[in-house]
């Protein structure tokens, strides 16, 4: 087992994660914004009281925020967390009430909301992309190349040479896609379609389940099916291709994250499993020890979470406003103040109970709650 970085390198690693990927989102927000010709008031990373800024010619803040956790760009006129115009929004001359968020068509707000996670998205193409173009792409075929005695692929009657063709009606081109998606389905039972010699056959499996321990002593429950992987095939990537295959493995990706929070939301999977700022904090500290290609990988997998879950129909996130923006699109008229203040001040409970689920979570993570019933034992 390696030895957990110390806690300097875990606040840097931290901060080299998050910061950047934070201050994206909302320069993609701002850059929407200032093409539609919104004025931008204040562009923050991190909350709370200023520590550090400047004004720029077009009357913009920039600024950090002491606590790093997130960011903001406040709009000419966005007084309050539904965006909602006020009084004192009506009150303001007609050119100074053009240049407002809330003035701008329904399209052109849906566009400036959906930019900051689309920036997310694309700097997780972009990586991942690169990462293939730079050193190739796992083409190894899904076929059986051995067998585990005992395994749920043995039990279900699978043969070295049999070509894995789909778990579940999900199509599986690659070994990776099978090791993927088994991994995220522990203990399920699964329709297999496979090839034997050319003849398709379908048979049914039970996915086998165990305790992951990596080199950290990090602890996950992952799948395990029990056929061992043929020869490896790695094939290069011309340049042009990269982004269409960053795509693809963000799809992949956003795919798992979604069947992951399924498995949640149904009870199959442990909501210990959740995580907030701490434990990202302790895995971006673990991660730059293994050097600068682990950390960047992180970020991209971080940067598609971020864009994710900020995506999420929940008042409060883009999401959020999105949602009411296709209401408002749809019966051509916004929705009434009072139904969105409600429910934004619903999803700020929501959002503000979620974190202190996940910072519970991550403080045992750290082993916090065992060493207090230690103490109090």
């Amino acid at each position: 087992m390696i030895e957990s970085p110390g806690l300097l390198m875990t606040i840097i690693a931290f901060l080299l994660v998050l910061g950047p990927l934070v201050f994206l989102h909302e320069l993609g927000h701002y850059a929407a914004g200032r093409w539609f010709g919104v004025k931008v008031d204040a562009f923050s990373v991190g909350f709370g009281r200023e520590i550090a800024g400047f004004t720029d010619r077009h009357g913009t803040r920039w600024k950090f925020g002491w606590l790093p956790l997130g960011g903001y760009v406040r709009f000419a006129g966005d007084m309050n967390p539904a965006s909602q115009p006020d009084a004192e929004w009506l009150q303001l001359p007609a050119h100074e009430r053009a240049r407002t968020f809330q003035a701008k068509p329904v399209w052109q707000r849906a566009i400036i909301v959906a930019a900051g996670p689309a920036v997310n998205l694309l700097l997780a193409v972009l990586i991942l992309g690169g990462f293939a173009a730079a050193y190739g792409v796992d083409r190894t075929p899904a076929t059986v190349g051995g067998v585990v005695q005992g395994s749920a692929a043995d039990r279900a009657g699978l043969q070295p040479g049999d070509r894995i063709a789909a778990l579940d009606g999900r199509t599986i081109e690659t070994f990776s896609d099978l090791s993927f998606y088994t991994a995220m389905h522990p203990g399920e039972r699964v329709t297999v379609e496979y090839l034997r010699g050319g003849t398709a056959q379908t048979t049914d499996a039970v996915i086998g389940s165990v305790v992951q321990r990596d080199r950290f002593g990090n602890e996950a429950k992952i799948g395990r099916f029990g056929i061992e992987r043929g020869p490896p095939v790695y094939a290069p990537l011309p340049l042009w291709q990269a982004p269409a295959e960053g795509t693809r493995m963000v799809g992949a990706i956003l795919r798992g994250t979604v069947d992951g929070l399924w498995q949640i939301i149904t009870g199959r999977r442990s909501m210990d499993e959740m995580g907030g700022p701490l434990r990202i904090a302790k895995t971006s500290g673990e991660q730059l020890s293994l050097g600068w290609p682990a950390l960047v990988t992180f970020v991209a997998f971080v940067s598609i979470n971020l864009g994710f879950i900020n995506l999420l129909p929940v008042p409060m996130l883009d999401g959020g406003h999105l949602f009411f923006y296709a209401i408002e699109a749809v019966k051509r008229g916004p929705v009434s103040p009072q139904t969105m203040e409600w429910a934004f001040r619903g999803g700020l409970a929501l959002l503000l109970a979620l974190m202190i689920f996940v910072t519970v979570n991550d403080l045992g993570v750290f082993g916090v709650w065992r060493g207090l019933a230690g103490l109090i034992g």
